[in-house]
């Protein structure tokens, strides 16, 4: 039985948190870590105290991770990045609640000797002799230490506690995966029996010690399983010291989504029920699944089920009859047109999902030129009189303080020089739009057609097309393109303005001019005459997005979400030289553009050069961070490949994107709560490193023989920088972290657990289901008192009526029966074999 998790993370908002910076304010961003590893940065809100940033992500995660941290950090222009505070969270504290974590908390002090990290390895032996017990600890080695030093590693002893007793081991120089293989033996003195403690320690040469972490036995595991293997390292146990509010407040979003998943043998039954829903009459079914599903999701819970359930269907090849149901259901229970598909039901969700699934590509073809504009020329653009600042334009201009009327026709220029090639991009793009999404649009239109044939509802089977494509695809990924993969970063203030004014324009559009010059945003009167201009040449392109051949089916066959040759991630990175003789070490990596398929990790030294060099993505064992130290360099990946000798070879690549006011690229530096914070603006690449780390082990995800350890430095100098071993080829060092990942609309298909999602939904809907079409949860639920049930139904009610959907019930219970029985079976098993193997390390 394999086993998925995942976190639902989104850092909504802070409060109240204290100025670091003389004019008063702060500049505050936020990282994300799950254990040691950083997987998110937040943007950074300028001058704020009570900063908004509403950034979600979804991180799927190994089983056995331990704690969620935020920390937060103030931007400095000169000096470091101040610390402000922290919060952690357990994995306990997250699990104890299905619904997760939704409220603001208090950020506490970040204490250095909290901060621990990594695991060490030890083999405890209880002895007797004459002279009486005897404990024999074998301190091995331990692995991915906090870094306590400057230079990003440690000087690492470990001291042995029994009882009145202490010893040392060796202290191992500049490294956080020390080898130490010694063994300290301890007699017991008379007295209760003790626990064995290990604590590890930075040895500093000025100054005190730095605590490292330590593990504690209790008497009585010593006794009964002496401890041997791997144990992570905890901090010394002490009360949670609350700040009472005085560092601010976080306001966070947590979910955690684990699960036990079955063989695929197990979810046929209930994947058959689904795929058979869709094939009935939609507008009558009470008791499918789908129809149990639509009934019992609300809320938030909706966008997962819509997402899981158009994965499901997408692999099964039928996710056109999926939406044609759904949208058929909602269709049919509307009676004011204006208000079709304005809610968020399970039907426009599933659109939603499906096109951000299907469409991505697309999307990026059609938006990312002009985007990459409006972000680039930091143009002013306004035309609200309320919100217009005549000194900025005053600041930039020779010609003395300009009126409201000069600000408003030149921020109308601006916006129809924007508008123009976003409007000419979507409507001569009939042909770049996926076939999956023509062929859904049209059973869209042809179903709106059908329930509002009326002449004065003419529009209505336009709206439903462009309701969805423009309202709820093209203008949110306007309005926010980091959300949409467009852009790496969010806007600053007065590009998110520019952004939001054309959102509005290609909005209007999207609902053809019904609602202009209606509501309180007269001031776009100005752009109506574009706007109007552009309405029919959108009819057109609408009538010609539907005009498709519906011989091939809406979703197309069981395929990938994104086909193997599609470029899932592209963009400069620095290359090293493979061996490089008496090079620098910073002029041994080159600059090189990337292109990453689900086949093959390709560059070259610009987009537009023809020569390509290539590394198939199935040879691909492990995708690593690499420590700072082994280069001197920050942001740095590790790509391990296997050729068809069986030889390994690591490809070492490097994120650094920005660049200084001269043109020259920066050299910035990853902040950890581990030492002193790194300078100014250097966490811009934090995201970037992990969106590459991500798409590389989702693209080499199904690759068999992945290593389980690594190196996380470099061999250099005849030894590894991070272990300090000789031999280039000795084992790995630091685990390796393939399981971490960040969810995106590329994640590949997983059917068994999507399904097993929309099980755990109908579990919660089962009792229900039992009320609806049973008179009794406890009755039988066989054909017979079926027969009986439906004898005695109520007069004037139509037999056949009521013993389809109670058919339709009583096979869904049963289905939902077997899998019960199915996991018990499962758990029983690993309850079973955790009892006969080893105490847990």
């Amino acid at each position: 039985m394999a086993k998925s998790s995942s976190l639902n993370v989104r850092v909504v908002e802070g409060r109240a948190l204290p100025a670091k910076d003389v004019s008063g304010s702060s500049d505050p961003y936020c990282i994300v870590k799950v254990d040691d590893e950083v997987v998110a940065r937040t943007a950074t809100v300028w001058r704020s105290l009570s900063p908004f940033w509403g950034e979600e992500y979804t991180i799927h995660l190994p089983l056995d991770f331990h704690h969620l941290a935020f920390y937060v950090l103030d931007e400095d222009t000169v000096g470091h990045d101040d610390i402000i505070g922290k919060i952690s969270l357990s994995r306990e504290a997250i699990a104890a609640d299905p619904r997760g974590i939704d409220s603001w908390i208090n950020l506490s002090r970040v204490d250095p000797d909290a901060e621990v990290q990594g695991e060490i390895c030890l083999d405890v032996q209880m002895l007797e002799d004459a002279r009486g017990r005897c404990l024999r600890c074998h301190v091995l080695q331990a692995r991915d230490l906090a870094p306590r030093d400057i230079t990003g590693t440690s000087d690492p002893f470990a001291r042995v506690f029994w009882g009145s007793q202490s010893l040392e081991t060796s202290t191992i120089k500049k490294t956080r995966f020390p080898h130490w293989d010694e063994v300290l033996e301890l007699r017991e003195m008379p007295g209760a029996p003790a626990p064995l403690r290990v604590e590890l320690w930075d040895w500093d040469m000025v100054g005190k010690n730095d605590f490292l972490g330590m593990v504690e036995f209790p008497p009585q595991v010593l006794q009964q399983n002496a401890p041997s293997g791997w144990f992570r390292l905890l901090p010394f146990p002490r009360a949670e010291e609350d700040s009472g509010g005085t560092l601010g407040a976080l306001r966070l979003k947590v979910r955690l989504l684990e699960d036990r998943i079955l063989p695929s043998r197990y979810y046929q039954p209930l994947t058959e029920l689904l795929m058979e829903s869709v094939l009935g009459p939609a507008e009558e079914d009470a008791a499918s699944p789908l129809a149990v599903l639509e009934e019992l999701t609300l809320g938030d819970c909706r966008q997962d089920l819509a997402t899981k359930l158009v994965k499901l269907f997408l692999g099964q090849g039928q996710a056109g009859p999926l939406l044609d149901y759904l949208t058929r259901r909602e269709v049919t229970r509307t009676t004011d047109p204006n208000t079709l598909f304005r809610s968020n039901s399970l039907a426009s969700k599933a659109m939603e999902q499906f096109m951000k699934l299907v469409g991505m590509p697309y999307l990026h073809e059609v938006l990312k030129p002009v985007i990459n504009r409006v972000f680039e020329e930091k143009k002013y653009m306004e035309l609200d009189p309320c919100k217009m600042d005549l000194g900025r334009t005053r600041r930039i201009s020779f010609k003395g303080a300009p009126s409201e009327e000069h600000v408003r026709d030149a921020s109308l220029g601006l916006l129809t020089g924007y508008l123009g090639p976003i409007v000419e991009a979507i409507v001569g793009s009939v042909g770049r739009c996926p076939l999956a999404m023509r062929l859904a649009f049209k059973q869209l239109h042809q179903c709106v057609e059908e329930h509002f044939p009326q002449a004065e509802h003419e529009d209505v089977k336009y709206l439903a097309i462009s309701g969805f494509l423009f309202l709820r695809f093209f203008a949110p990924a306007i309005l926010t393109p980091k959300l949409f993969d467009l852009r790496d970063q969010h806007a600053d203030p007065q590009t998110s303005r520019s952004l939001l004014l054309l959102a509005k324009a290609v909005q209007s559009i999207g609902n053809l001019g019904q609602q202009l010059g209606q509501g309180k945003e007269l001031w776009m009167a100005p752009l109506h005459p574009f706007l109007l201009q552009s309405i029919s040449r959108v009819r057109h392109f609408l009538d010609q997005l539907v005009d498709v051949d519906e011989e091939e089916e809406a979703g197309g066959p069981a395929r990938a979400l994104v086909a193997p040759s599609v470029i899932v991630r592209e963009g400069y990175l620095l290359k090293r030289k493979e061996e490089p003789a008496s090079l620098a070490t910073r002029f041994a990596f080159k600059k090189r553009y990337f292109w990453l398929s689900g086949e093959t990790l390709s560059y070259s030294k610009s987009p537009e050069w023809q020569m390509r060099s290539s590394v198939p993505v199935s040879h691909i064992r492990a995708v690593e961070r690499v420590d700072e130290g082994a280069f001197q360099l920050p942001h740095v990946m590790q790509v391990v490949t296997q050729d068809a000798a069986g030889a390994l070879h690591t490809t070492y690549l490097q994120c650094k994107v920005r660049h200084g006011k001269d043109g020259a690229e920066s050299v910035p530096s990853v902040p950890t709560p581990d030492r002193p914070p790194a300078p100014p603006g250097s966490l811009q690449n934090v995201n970037e490193l992990n969106q590459w780390l991500s798409a590389l082990r989702k693209a080499s995800a199904p690759n068999p023989d992945k290593l389980a350890a690594c190196h996380p430095g470099a061999f250099r100098s005849s030894r590894w920088t991070c272990c300090l071993q000789a031999e280039r080829s000795a084992a790995g060092c630091s685990r390796t972290h393939s399981a971490v990942t960040l969810g995106d609309w590329s994640d590949p298909l997983d059917p068994d657990a999507e399904i097993q999602m929309v099980y755990r939904r109908l579990l919660l809907g089962r009792d229900q289901l039992r009320m609806k079409f049973q008179e009794d949860p406890n009755t039988d639920s066989s054909p017979e008192a079926d027969a009986e049930k439906s004898s005695g139904a109520t007069e004037g009610a139509c037999p056949d009526a009521l013993a389809r959907p109670r058919e339709a019930a009583t096979r869904l219970l049963e289905v939902l029966a077997d899998l019960d029985r199915a996991h018990e079976e499962f758990q029983q098993r690993e309850q079973q074999k955790a009892a006969l193997g080893p105490l847990g390390h």
